[in-house]
């Protein structure tokens, strides 16, 4: 078996709202807790993923640019990525 496809076993910790939320969308889905948030885990990281690229993306296009306005807007795009709204 590769390291790849191996199992590590990990204890977590859920506030009770979360595991309620958990144990429900275990049930919609006729899966195990385990399961949704192995499901919840993989797309965060995807999610995550996804947004550094869009952010080294928004930032080569602010490098690129010599229009005024539109740096001013990825700056602004940026920030917001970067602080929030």
């Amino acid at each position: 078996m590769g390291a790849t496809n191996r199992s590590f076993r990990q204890s977590v910790s859920l506030p009770a709202r979360l595991a309620k939320r958990v144990k429900s969308l275990a049930k919609a889905r006729r899966t195990s807790a385990n399961r949704v948030l192995l499901d919840l885990i993989e797309s965060g990281l995807e999610s995550k993923e996804r947004e550094k690229e869009r952010f080294f993306l928004l930032a080569g296009r602010l490098a690129e640019s010599r229009d005024a306005a539109e740096r001013e807007r990825l700056k602004k795009e940026l920030a917001r990525m970067t602080f929030g709204e």
